[in-house]
C-alpha cells in the first residue's frame, strides 16, 4: 500500500549520540530520508535529492551525480556552513559521496559524462517521448521535474562542448513544455495528451474560457519577459501589481471551481459551453457586498466601473480576480475585511485608469502603469500593514498588558470605517499615523535642534477596560428593568396588603411612580459609564459622538435633578430626601407636573416601543446612510459600521417575545411571593426591636432600624433576585426545547425494536429525503411504477449496504451481523421486497414448524396465517423465487429445467385452486429444508479439485429432487412421467447431472445463495442486531432522521461545493506501537485498557484482520492495530478518516444520479471490475473533487519534517501516510525558511500546500508572508487563517481535531447545504450552518459520561432554542458550515486579536451577526466530537471556557451586541452567553454573603437578640428565599435539559433511570465542583486577565493523578475558598442559635455543606485509585517533597512549591491599580474572624473594650515575630552555630509554654478559647499573606518578602493536610477503594470491562498484546 510505503521511507532512525528522545537521521542508511532533512537555507537543494533517490533504483551512478551536484550548490550556497544544521547536512553527504564513489560504478558507458547522457537520453525516450500521450498529468509533472533535475546535474558533469545535439534537443523540448506538467491541486489546467475526467467538464471549460479572454488588454510586461503571452486576467493582474505565482495559480484554480459550480446551478445539463453571464454577476454581487456596503457607509463612489461599451463580464472577472488575488496574499489582513475594501478600492480605481486611460485622457502620467516585480505587492501593501500589527502585538507582552494599552485586530481594521483612512492615500503614506505603533515614542528630530515625542495611538472606538461595570454597561436595559421592578415590588410589599393589585392604591401608586427617579439614576451612571470607559478612545471618535457622549450625561444629569424636584412636589407629606427636593422647587404642590415630566422622559421610550413593533422600518432606518435619518438615529445609536439591522422578522419576534415574557411574569411572580413579600413583615419588626447591647464592641450603636441586620438579611435575597431568571430561563428552554424536538420527529425511532416496526416506510422515506427528485418520474404510468419502486430500492440498498460496510470497516459489526444487516439489490427475480436478514431471521424455520404442525385441512387458514406476518409471507416467497432461479441457473440440461418448471407449476396451480395441502405433505418439508440447507452449504465451499466438487454436488442435488418427487409431493411420479414425455426415447440419461459448475464463480449469483442459505439457517431472532451499542445508536438516528424536515437533495453536479478545514498542530496523528504497549504505573497498556473497554469491538477487528484472504502479515497486523486504537482515540487519523467519508458518499451519489437502470441493479462495488462502467467511476470522482476539498492545517508539518525529535518526525510520518492513504487530503503549513538578504541571513515564512506524492509530498502552492503569522494574534485562528486560502467552494465545515463523521451522515450533506438557498424570513438566508454533534467519548468513566450528557444536552436542545425561537445561536467551534464567501469577505471563520478574542470560534458568530448573518441549527445530520475524559482535563477545559467568557465579557463585539438586540433578544443573548457565568458567580457569592452576614448577627449578638422577639422567630422567609439558589448550587439545573433530550430521544424511563444512576456517581458533586471552576477563573480574568490557551490533553485517563499535581490545579479555586466556607460553617454552628427546627435551614446548611466538600474532595473521589493505600503513600513523600524543594530560575512549577507559588502570584504582577485594589478590598474580609471571636473568648470576661481586640493584635504580632526570629535564627546560626540556634528554639519554646501556664491559672483560659484562637488568628495572617502578595514590590522593599513567603508555605502545608487527612483515613479502609472503582467506572462496567483488575495491576497474561 501507498501509507505503508510513506512510512516505511521515513522511519524511525536510531540514536548515535543523542538522548533517547532524539534521533540522528543522518546516521541512518535509508536514503529518502536526506531529502527531506535538507536545512531551510538549502531548501533548493532538496528536488536534486529527491531525484537522486528516485533514480537510484535505475542507475546508483546517476544518483550519486545528482548527489555530488546537490553537495557542490549547498557549498556554494554556504561555503562557512553558517546557517542552521548546514555542516551536519554537508559532512552527512560528503560521508556518503565518499562511499557512493567506491561502490557505484557507470552502467552504460565507461565515463561518468557518457552514463548522464545515455541515462538522460533514455529517460526521455522512455518516459517523455510517448509519456505525455499515455500518463497521467500527475505522473507526467514528476517526471518533467526528474528531467530538468538530471539536465542541471548534466550540464556541470559534462562539458558544454560534449553535450550532444540530441540531448540538447531533448532538453529544449523539456524546457518549452515543463509549464504544461507542474504539480497541481485539483485542476490541471496546462496539461495536454491524457486528461483527468474534471478537466473535460463543460462548466470548467466554460469558466477557463472566459478567464484566458485577455486579448484586449493592454499588455504590461519586463523587459525579461517581453516574449512570453499573458495565459489570463489573473496573470495580467499580476503583471500590473506584482503578486506572487504561487498566489495567483491558487487563486486562478480558486476563481475556476467558483465560477463553474455557480454556473452548473443556473444551467441544463447540456448547455455549458459558455459562462451564463449571470454567473459572474451573482458571484460578485456576493463577493463585493461588503466593500459596496463600506463605500455606502463612507459615502465614496464604488470604484466598481463599468464603461459604456465595455466586456462587462471581462471587467467584472478582472474586478473578482483582483480581489481574491489581494485576499489570497493578505496574510494577517485577512482579519481585516475594511482594511481589504479600501486596498482593493485604490486597486480598482488604478485598473480603471489603465483601461479607460487611453479612451478618455488623464492629465499626467497617473495611470501609465509599468510591470513590476514579483513581491512588489507584498513589500509595498501588505508588510508596511503587518509591521504596525507586529508592533502592537508586541506591546500585548504575551497577554500581560492591559487590552488598553495596545491596538489589537478590530482597532486598526475601525480605523477604516471612518473616512479619515482616505488620508492614508495611495500609495500608502508610511508617515501618517496609522502606521504610528502605540509604544512608539518616536523621537523625530526636527529641524529647529528639540525633540518631539508622538502620543501614543489611541484605541479606536471601544476599550477593552478590566472591570465587571461591561456588564452593566452591555446589558444596561436589563439590569435598569430588574432594578425597576424589584423597586416597584418591593413598595407595594412594604406599602400594600400584600396583593399585587395594591398597585392601584393612591399612596402606592404614588410611591410606586418614584421608579422613574431611579431610572434617571441609573440612565446617568450609564452615561458615565460610557464615557469613563471609552476615554482612551476619545481622540479616535468622531465630533459627533463625543459631543452625543456629553449631551447624553448632560440630559440624563437634567433628568436626575428635576424628577425628584417634580417627584417631590407632587408628594403629599415629603419627607427626608423628598422634603429637600420639594424646597428646591417651591412648595406648591403640582401633582400633574410630575406626570408631564415622566411623559416627557418616557417619550423616546415609547418610540422605541413602537419601533419594535415595527422590525422592518427599524432595519431600514438602522441600515440607511441617508443624513436625515443617520441624524434622527443619532440620539438612539450611534452610527457604526457593524451591528445595525439586525432586527428579525415579525413572527421570530413574536416567538421570543412571548417566550420572555411568559418566563418574566414566572419569575417575577416567584420572586414577589416567595422571595420579597415574606420576607417584608418580618424586617418590619426587626426595623422596630430596640437593640442597645451588643455581644462585641460597635463603631455604630446609633444606627437606627437595626440596618445592619437589615442589610445580612436582604443582601442574599436581592442577590438571588438577580441571578435566579438564569434557573428560569433553565427550566423554559428544557420545556420549549422538548417541544420543539418533539415536532421535529427527534427520537421517532429509538430502539431497534421501532426501527423493526416501521423499516417498511425507510426506503420511500430515503427516497423522498436523501435521492433528488426528478419531475418526470412523478409522471409515470403505473406500469412504469413498480419499476420505479424497485429502482429507488435498489438505489437505498446501495446506500444502506455502504452505511453497513462502513461500521464493518470501524468493527462495529461482526462478519455475521452485517451479513444480516445487508439489503440486497431487488431485481425482477423476486416479485417482493427483499428485506434485510435481521428482518426476517428465524422466519422460515417458525413458518416451516407452522406448517409441519399445522391440524387444519384448508389452505386458506394456513395461507392466513402466514399472511399475518408480513415479513415471514416475504421471506417464504423469497425462499420459493430465489430457489427456483437457482435451480434454472446451475441446471444445464433442459429435461432437468422442464421437470423444475413442472413443479413450479404444480405448486403455483394448487394454491390457486387451494389443494395445497392435499398435493403437498407438509410434515416431510423438515426433511426438505435439512437436505436444501446441505445443498446450498455445498455451493458455498471453496474447491481445488473441480470433478470431485461436482461429483458431490450433483450427488446432493438429486437427493434433493428425490426428496421433492417422492416425499413432499403426492403426485410427483405423475409430474416426472409427464417431464419425461418432452423427452426424446432415446435419452435415457441420468437426471440431473449436467449442471454448470461455472456459476458458482459468479460473485452476484453466489450472493442469493449466500442470502437463501441465511434465510434458511438463522433461526435465533435477531432482535439483538446489532450488538453494539454505538452501531444502534447510528442505525436508529440515521433512519429516524430520514423521517424529520430537511431540505430536497439536489443533484450532485446542481449541490454547492464546499471544503473543510481543520487546524492541527502537534497533537497525536496515530498511536505509535510503543505508545500502544507503553504501561502505566499499574502496569495497563492504551491497548488493553481499550481491549477491555470495547471487546465487542476488539473480537471484531480480530475477526477482520484474521481473513485467511486478506494473508495479513504480522506487518499488516501490527498497522491495522495501531489505527484501530488511534481511531478510538481523539487522533488527527480518526478526524481524517470522518471527514474523507464526505469524498466517498459524492461519489456514491454522483453513481446513482447519473447511472443507467442495469448498474443500479449490478451495483456500485461492480464498477470498478467493468471497463464499461470505468468511465462512470472516473466521472463520479471529477465530481466528487469539483465539489469537495479538504485541507488540513498541519501548522508545524514543516519543522516536524526537518526536526530531530522522535516525536516530530513520528507526526510528520503519519501526517505524510495520511496524504498518501487518502490523494484528496491537502496538508498547509507555514514553512519557516532561512535566506540570504543583502548579506544576512534572515527568517523567511511561506504558507505552503503540499499534497501526496508517490511515497513523499509533492508541493503545490508556496505563498510568501509578510512574517511570522502567528507571532500576532491566538494560535488556532492564525492557523486556520493561513490556509483558508487553500480552501475551495462556496461553502465551508470548520471541523476540530477530535471531531469524527460517518458515512451515513456525509451522505446528507448535500441536503444541508441547500439550507443556504432557503430564505428565511424574507430576504435573509443563513451564514452559518449549525450541526448536532454526538459525544463519542461517553463510555470511558463515569466523568466521560458526565461531561458528555452535559455537552450533549448543550449541542442540541440548548441550540435548538437559541436557534428558534430565541434566534441567539452563534458559532461555538463545533461542525458548523460557513458560508464561505460571505466569511473571507468580513474577517474569516474566527477572529484572533491575542487574549481578548480566547474563545476564537464564538467571536465569527458574533461578527457574523453583527454584520447581518443569520445562524441556523439543524439537527437532522450529526458529527462525532471527542470530549476530555478526566477530571484534570475537564478542569482545564472550563477553566479556558470561563476564561474566553471572561474576555467576552471586556469585549466590543458583546457590547455591541446587548446595545443593538432588541430589549427580548437581548436577554436571550445574556443567559445563554456570559449572563450563564456571571450568574454561576453570583450563586457563589450568595453563600459567601448569607454566611458572612449570619456570622456578622451571631458575633455581634444582634441574631440572639431578635430571635427573643416572638414575632421572628418560626419565620421561614428567608430560607425559602434562599432555597431556590440552592438547587442551582446543587448543580441539579444542569441535569434537567439533559434529562429533557435523553428522555426526547432515548424514552423517558431511560431518562429517569440515568438520572437516578448519575445521582448515585455523585454527578452532583461533579457538577458542584465544576461550577467553583468556572466562578473562579470567570472572576479572575474580569478582575486581573491572565487568560491563555490550556492545552488539556485528549488521551486516554487510566492514570492516577497525584496529590501534588490536584493541589497545584485546585489550591486557589477550590480548597481555600471550601477551608473559608466551612470556618464560616463552623463558627455559625458554633456561634449561632437560629431556626434550629427548621428543616429549610437545615437543607441549605447542608447545601453549603455538600458544597465545602465537593469543592475539598471531588479531585480525589474521580481521580483513579484516589483511595488506594499504597497511592496515598506515594503521594504523601511526593507532597513532602514538593512542599520542601526550593524554587529559583528554571525549576518546574511541578518540582518546587516556591515555582508554583510564584507562579500562582503572576496576574498580581500585571495587573492594573484597580485589580491590587480590589484584592486588598476582598482580603480585608478575614479580619472580620479576630475581631468578632475575641470578645466570646472566655478570657475576656464580657468585656467589650477595644482594648480587647487591640491586645488580640498583639497575641497575633508576637506569634509572627517568633516565627520570625525562628526563621532568621535557621539562616543566620542553623549551619555554623547550631547549639545556639536549638538554645533560642528552646527558649522561645518555654517563654510559650509559661506564657499558656499563666493564662490559663491566672486568666482564666480554656480549651474552647484554643479553638476558638485558631479560628480567629489563622485568617487574619491569611489576610496578612494576600495583603503582602498584593503589595509585592513594597513587601520586598523593607525585606519582609522572605517572611511573606515561609508564612505562605506554612499556611500551604496547612491546607494540605486538612485536605489530605480524610483520604488518609479513608485509604485505611480497602473497601472505600473498591468502591470509588464503581463509581468511577460503571459505565464502563456495563460494556464488560474489568476496571478493578486493570487499576490494581492484575493484568491477564493470557489477554493477546
Amino acid at each position: 500500500m501507498a501509507s505503508t510505503s510513506g512510512t516505511k521511507d521515513v522511519g524511525l532512525p536510531k540514536s548515535l549520540s543523542r538522548s533517547s528522545a532524539m534521533i540522528d537521521p543522518y546516521a541512518h542508511d535509508n536514503a529518502t530520508v536526506d531529502s527531506e532533512l535538507v536545512p531551510s537555507s538549502l531548501a533548493s537543494v532538496a528536488p536534486i535529492l529527491r531525484v537522486a533517490n528516485e533514480v537510484e533504483k535505475d542507475n546508483p551512478r546517476v544518483a550519486y551525480l545528482c548527489r555530488f551536484h546537490a553537495f557542490e550548490k549547498a557549498h556554494r550556497m554556504d561555503p562557512k556552513s553558517t546557517g542552521r544544521g548546514v555542516r551536519q547536512f554537508k559532512t552527512y553527504l560528503l560521508h556518503r559521496l565518499e562511499k557512493e564513489e567506491v561502490e557505484t560504478k557507470p552502467r552504460l558507458a565507461k565515463s561518468d559524462p557518457r552514463e548522464i547522457q545515455k541515462y538522460y537520453q533514455n529517460f526521455y525516450e522512455k518516459n517523455i517521448r510517448e509519456g505525455q500521450y499515455t500518463k497521467k498529468p500527475e505522473r507526467m509533472a514528476k517526471i518533467y521535474q526528474i528531467a530538468t533535475v538530471l539536465y542541471d546535474v548534466l550540464k556541470t558533469v559534462v562539458p558544454t562542448s560534449k553535450v550532444e545535439p540530441e540531448t540538447e534537443r531533448y532538453a529544449k523540448d523539456v524546457e518549452e513544455k515543463r509549464e504544461q506538467y507542474v504539480h497541481y491541486n485539483i485542476l490541471p489546467l496546462y496539461a495536454v495528451g491524457v486528461k483527468p475526467a474534471i478537466m473535460e467538464l463543460p462548466e470548467i471549460k466554460a469558466a477557463l474560457r472566459c478567464l484566458r479572454n485577455v486579448d484586449n488588454l493592454p499588455l504590461l510586461r519586463k523587459p525579461e519577459d517581453s516574449g512570453k503571452a499573458v495565459n489570463d486576467i489573473l496573470e495580467w493582474l499580476s503583471s500590473i501589481f506584482g503578486f506572487q505565482k504561487g498566489n495567483v495559480a491558487n487563486q486562478r484554480e480558486h476563481l475556476i471551481l467558483l465560477l463553474a459550480n455557480i454556473d452548473r446551478r443556473s444551467k441544463s445539463l447540456e448547455d455549458c459551453e459558455l459562462l451564463d453571464s449571470h454567473t459572474v454577476q451573482q458571484l460578485m454581487e456576493k463577493l463585493f457586498k461588503n466593500y459596496s456596503s463600506w463605500c455606502d457607509y463612507l459615502r465614496c463612489t464604488s470604484n466598481l466601473k463599468f464603461e459604456h461599451g465595455v466586456d462587462r463580464q471581462q471587467l467584472e472577472l478582472i474586478y473578482i480576480g483582483l480581489y481574491l488575488l489581494i485576499w489570497g496574499e493578505a496574510s494577517n489582513i485577512r482579519f481585516m475585511p475594511e482594511c481589504i475594501s479600501y486596498i482593493f478600492h485604490n486597486m480598482a480605481n488604478e485598473i480603471h485608469g489603465i483601461l479607460f486611460a487611453n479612451v478618455e485622457p488623464v492629465s499626467g502620467a497617473t495611470y501609465q502603469a509599468e510591470a513590476v516585480g514579483e513581491e512588489s505587492f507584498l513589500q509595498d501593501v501588505v508588510y508596511p500593514i503587518y509591521e504596525v500589527m507586529l508592533k502592537e502585538a508586541k506591546r500585548n507582552r504575551g497577554g500581560k498588558a492591559s487590552h488598553s494599552s495596545w491596538r489589537n485586530y478590530d482597532d486598526l481594521n475601525e480605523y477604516f470605517w471612518s473616512d479619515k483612512c482616505f488620508k492614508l492615500g495611495w500609495p500608502m503614506d508610511r508617515d501618517s499615523d496609522f502606521f504610528v505603533s502605540s509604544d512608539d515614542k518616536l523621537k523625530e528630530k526636527v529641524e529647529r535642534s528639540h525633540v518631539i515625542s508622538r502620543k501614543r495611538k489611541p484605541k479606536t472606538n471601544f476599550v477593552e477596560v478590566r472591570t465587571f461595570l461591561h456588564l452593566y454597561r452591555s446589558f444596561d436595559r436589563m439590569w435598569m428593568f430588574l432594578i425597576l421592578v424589584f423597586q416597584a415590588m418591593l413598595i407595594i410589599a412594604w406599602h400594600g396588603d400584600g396583593s399585587i393589585f395594591g398597585i392601584f392604591d393612591d399612596d402606592v401608586f404614588e410611591n410606586v411612580l418614584s421608579i422613574f427617579i431611579t431610572s434617571a439614576v441609573l440612565n446617568f451612571f450609564q452615561a458615565s459609564l460610557d464615557i469613563i470607559l471609552s476615554f482612551n478612545a476619545w481622540r479616535s471618535l468622531k465630533n459627533t459622538q463625543i459631543l452625543r457622549y456629553l449631551l447624553k450625561i448632560t440630559v440624563s444629569a437634567f433628568w436626575v435633578v428635576i424628577l425628584p424636584i417634580g417627584y417631590s412636589r407632587s408628594v403629599r407629606n415629603p419627607t427626608g430626601v423628598a422634603k429637600f427636593f420639594s424646597n428646591l422647587g417651591g412648595n406648591q404642590r403640582e401633582q400633574s407636573l410630575y406626570y408631564y415630566l415622566v411623559a416627557i422622559y418616557l417619550a423616546p421610550n415609547a418610540l422605541s416601543a413602537m419601533l419594535f413593533l415595527l422590525p422592518p422600518l427599524r432595519r431600514y432606518m438602522e441600515r440607511s446612510n441617508w443624513r436625515a435619518i443617520v441624524l434622527l438615529m443619532w440620539w438612539a445609536q450611534p452610527k457604526l459600521y457593524v451591528g445595525r439591522g439586525m432586527h428579525e422578522d415579525m413572527f421570530s419576534l413574536l416567538k421570543y417575545t412571548l417566550y420572555w415574557m411568559l418566563l418574566l411574569v414566572s419569575k417575577f411572580s416567584f420572586s414577589y411571593y416567595v422571595e420579597i413579600l415574606p420576607l417584608v413583615a418580618p424586617t418590619k419588626v426587626i426595623m422596630e426591636i430596640p437593640i442597645s447591647i451588643y455581644d462585641w464592641h460597635e463603631f455604630f450603636p446609633n444606627v437606627t432600624h437595626n440596618i445592619g441586620v437589615v442589610i445580612a438579611i436582604w443582601a442574599p435575597i436581592v442577590m438571588v433576585y438577580f441571578m435566579d431568571a438564569q434557573i428560569w430561563y433553565e427550566i423554559f428552554a428544557t420545556i420549549i426545547g422538548g417541544i420543539y424536538g418533539a415536532f421535529s420527529h427527534l427520537g421517532e425511532i429509538r430502539t431497534l425494536g421501532m426501527l423493526r416496526s416501521r423499516f417498511d416506510s425507510v426506503p420511500s422515506a430515503f427516497y423522498e429525503r436523501l435521492v433528488p427528485m426528478q419531475k418526470e418520474e412523478l409522471k409515470k404510468d403505473p406500469l412504469e411504477y413498480e419499476k420505479l419502486v424497485r429502482k429507488n430500492i435498489a438505489k437505498f440498498s446501495q446506500v444502506w449496504n455502504e452505511f453497513i460496510f462502513s461500521m464493518r470497516t470501524e468493527d462495529l459489526i461482526s462478519n455475521r451481523e452485517r451479513d444480516l444487516l445487508l439489503v440486497p439489490y431487488t431485481t425482477s427475480v423476486v416479485s417482493v421486497i427483499q428485506w434485510p436478514h435481521f428482518l426476517l431471521a428465524s422466519k422460515i424455520p417458525i413458518a416451516l414448524d407452522m406448517a409441519k404442525n399445522f391440524k387444519g385441512k384448508e389452505d386458506a387458514d394456513l395461507f392466513k396465517k402466514i399472511s399475518n406476518d408480513d415479513y415471514m409471507y416475504s421471506a417464504i416467497i423469497e425462499c420459493y423465487q430465489t430457489l427456483k432461479d437457482i435451480l434454472l441457473g446451475l441446471l444445464d440440461d433442459e429435461g432437468d429445467k422442464m421437470i423444475i418448471w413442472h413443479i413450479c407449476r404444480e405448486i403455483v396451480s394448487s394454491i390457486q385452486n387451494r389443494l395445497f395441502l392435499s398435493k403437498f405433505r407438509m410434515s416431510r418439508l423438515p426433511s426438505l429444508n435439512d437436505k436444501l440447507e446441505k445443498f446450498l452449504s455445498h455451493l458455498l465451499m471453496d474447491y481445488d479439485d473441480v470433478e470431485k466438487y461436482k461429483s458431490q454436488l450433483i450427488n446432493v442435488l438429486q437427493d434433493l429432487m428425490e426428496i421433492i418427487e417422492q416425499d413432499v409431493m403426492r403426485n410427483g411420479r405423475e409430474i416426472l412421467e409427464r417431464a419425461h414425455s418432452h423427452r426424446r426415447n432415446n435419452e435415457k440419461k441420468e437426471r440431473f447431472e449436467l449442471i454448470n459448475i461455472q456459476l458458482t464463480g459468479d460473485k452476484s449469483w453466489k450472493e442469493k445463495v449466500v442470502r437463501l442459505h441465511l434465510l434458511l439457517t438463522v433461526k435465533e431472532s435477531a432482535t439483538n442486531v446489532p450488538m453494539n451499542l454505538e452501531a444502534r445508536r447510528r442505525i436508529t438516528f440515521f433512519t429516524n432522521s430520514l423521517y424529520m424536515k430537511m431540505p430536497n437533495a439536489p443533484k450532485v453536479y446542481n449541490m454547492m461545493s464546499f471544503s473543510v478545514l481543520t487546524p492541527y498542530y502537534k497533537e497525536d496523528v496515530l498511536y505509535s506501537e510503543e505508545e500502544l504497549h507503553l504501561e502505566n504505573e499499574d502496569g495497563i497498556s492504551i491497548l488493553f485498557y481499550l481491549q477491555k473497554i470495547y471487546p465487542d469491538e476488539w473480537q471484531n477487528f480480530e475477526e477482520r484482520i484474521g481473513n485467511p484472504k486478506l494473508k495479513a502479515t504480522e506487518e499488516d497486523r501490527t498497522k491495522a492495530t495501531r489505527q484501530w486504537v488511534s481511531y478510538k482515540g481523539q487522533t488527527l487519523s480518526r478526524t481524517v478518516r470522518g471527514m474523507m467519508y464526505y469524498k466517498e458518499a459524492l461519489e456514491l451519489q454522483c453513481f446513482l444520479d447519473s447511472a443507467e437502470d442495469n448498474e443500479i441493479f449490478t451495483g456500485y462495488r461492480t464498477v470498478d471490475m467493468n471497463k464499461d462502467h470505468r468511465a462512470l467511476k472516473e466521472r463520479a470522482q471529477a465530481l466528487a473533487d469539483l465539489k469537495f476539498t479538504y485541507v488540513v492545517s498541519c501548522q508545524i508539518y514543516g519543522a516536524q519534517k526537518k526536526s530531530l525529535d522522535h516525536r516530530d518526525q513520528s507526526c510528520y510520518a503519519n501526517v505524510l501516510n495520511l496524504m498518501l492513504t487518502y490523494p484528496s487530503l491537502r496538508v498547509a503549513y507555514i514553512d519557516e525558511r532561512e535566506e540570504s538578504i543583502d548579506g544576512k541571513s534572515k527568517k523567511v515564512y511561506y504558507s505552503v500546500l503540499v499534497k501526496g506524492g508517490d511515497n513523499l509530498d509533492e508541493e503545490i502552492y508556496r505563498i510568501k508572508l509578510p512574517g511570522p503569522p502567528t507571532e500576532i494574534g491566538e494560535g488556532k485562528p492564525e492557523n486556520q487563517n493561513h490556509a483558508i486560502i487553500f480552501t475551495r467552494g462556496e461553502a465551508l465545515q470548520t471541523i476540530d481535531m477530535n471531531q469524527d463523521n460517518y458515512f451515513e451522515e456525509a451522505f446528507k450533506m448535500r441536503n444541508v447545504l441547500e439550507e443556504f438557498y432557503k430564505d428565511h424570513h424574507g430576504e435573509r438566508r443563513p451564514t452559518i450552518l449549525g450541526l448536532r454533534e454526538h459525544i463519542f467519548t461517553g463510555s470511558v468513566s463515569s466523568l466521560a459520561w458526565f461531561m458528555s450528557n452535559q455537552e450533549t444536552s448543550f449541542v442540541t436542545i440548548g441550540q435548538r432554542v437559541l436557534a428558534d425561537p430565541l434566534r441567539v445561536r452563534f458559532h461555538y467551534g463545533h461542525p458548523d458550515i460557513f458560508d464561505r464567501i460571505f466569511h473571507i469577505t468580513r474577517g474569516g471563520v474566527s477572529k484572533a486579536s491575542k487574549v481578548i478574542n480566547l474563545s476564537e470560534d464564538i467571536f465569527s458568530g458574533y461578527n457574523s451577526t453583527l454584520r447581518g448573518g443569520y445562524v441556523t441549527h439543524h439537527e437532522y445530520i450529526q458529527v462525532g466530537k471527542g470530549r476530555d475524559v478526566g477530571m484534570n482535563q475537564i478542569s482545564l477545559f472550563e477553566a479556558k471556557v470561563a476564561n474566553g467568557n471572561g474576555e467576552q465579557t471586556l469585549s466590543r463585539d458583546v457590547y455591541r451586541l446587548g446595545r443593538r438586540f432588541d430589549f427580548y433578544r437581548m436577554l436571550s443573548f445574556y443567559f445563554t452567553t456570559v449572563g450563564f457565568y456571571f450568574s454561576s458567580m453570583v450563586t457563589v457569592l450568595v453563600v459567601y454573603v448569607f454566611l458572612y452576614g449570619r456570622t456578622y448577627m451571631v458575633l455581634s449578638g444582634l441574631e440572639k437578640k431578635i430571635m427573643e422577639n416572638a414575632t421572628i422567630s418560626g419565620n421561614r422567609a428567608l430560607e425559602e428565599a434562599l432555597a431556590t439558589q440552592s438547587v442551582f448550587q446543587l448543580g441539579l439545573l444542569l441535569v434537567l435539559p439533559m434529562a429533557m433530550e435523553v428522555g426526547l430521544e432515548s424514552g423517558f424511563r431511560r431518562a429517569l433511570g440515568d438520572f437516578i444512576i448519575m445521582q448515585l456517581q455523585l454527578a452532583s458533586v461533579f457538577f458542584t465542583f465544576q461550577l467553583g471552576t468556572k466562578v473562579h477563573y470567570y472572576g479572575k480574568t474580569i478582575l486581573h486577565g491572565g487568560s491563555k490557551y490550556r492545552a488539556t490533553g485528549r488521551g486516554f485517563v487510566i492514570f492516577h493523578a497525584k496529590f501534588t499535581e490536584n493541589y497545584r490545579l485546585y489550591s486557589r479555586s477550590h480548597f481555600v475558598k471550601g477551608i473559608e466556607l466551612a470556618m464560616l460553617l463552623v463558627i455559625y454552628q458554633v456561634y449561632g442559635e437560629s431556626y434550629r427546627s427548621s428543616e429549610l435551614y437545615l437543607f441549605i446548611t447542608f447545601s453549603i455543606w455538600f458544597l465545602v466538600s465537593s469543592w475539598l474532595f471531588a479531585p480525589f473521589v474521580f481521580n483513579p485509585s484516589g483511595f488506594d493505600w499504597q497511592k496515598t503513600v506515594e503521594d504523601w513523600t511526593d507532597w513532602k517533597r514538593w512542599m520542601g524543594n526550593r524554587g529559583g530560575i528554571g525549576i518546574a512549577q511541578d518540582k518546587s512549591w516556591e515555582s508554583w507559588w510564584d507562579a500562582e502570584q503572576e496576574h498580581l504582577k500585571h495587573t492594573n491599580i484597580r485589580g491590587k485594589l480590589m484584592e486588598i478590598i476582598l482580603a480585608f474580609r478575614f479580619f472580620i474572624y479576630q475581631y468578632g471571636l475575641v470578645y466570646h473568648l472566655n478570657i475576656a470576661r464580657g468585656s467589650r473594650s477595644i482594648l480587647v481586640y487591640g491586645l488580640s493584635w498583639l497575641v497575633m504580632i508576637t506569634a509572627l515575630l517568633g516565627l520570625k526570629m525562628v526563621s532568621m535564627g535557621r539562616r543566620r546560626f542553623g549551619t555554623d552555630f547550631q547549639l545556639m540556634f536549638r538554645i533560642l528554639k528552646a527558649l522561645l519554646f518555654l517563654g510559650f509554654l509559661s506564657t499558656v501556664t499563666v493564662l490559663f491559672v491566672v486568666c482564666g483560659l480554656t480549651l474552647s478559647d484554643i479553638f476558638a484562637a485558631f479560628l480567629a488568628f489563622l485568617p487574619t495572617g491569611w489576610a496578612v499573606l494576600l495583603i503582602g502578595q498584593a503589595c509585592r514590590p513594597c513587601v520586598k522593599a523593607i525585606g519582609l518578602w522572605d517572611s511573606i513567603m515561609e508564612m505562605g508555605r506554612a499556611y500551604e502545608c496547612v491546607m494540605g493536610l486538612v485536605v489530605f487527612m480524610p483520604i488518609v483515613i479513608l485509604s485505611w479502609f480497602p473497601f472505600v477503594s473498591e468502591f470509588q472503582t464503581r463509581l468511577l467506572f460503571n459505565q464502563a462496567f456495563s460494556r464488560g470491562l474489568q476496571i478493578s483488575m486493570i487499576l490494581a495491576g492484575k493484568k491477564d497474561k493470557t489477554t493477546s498484546a
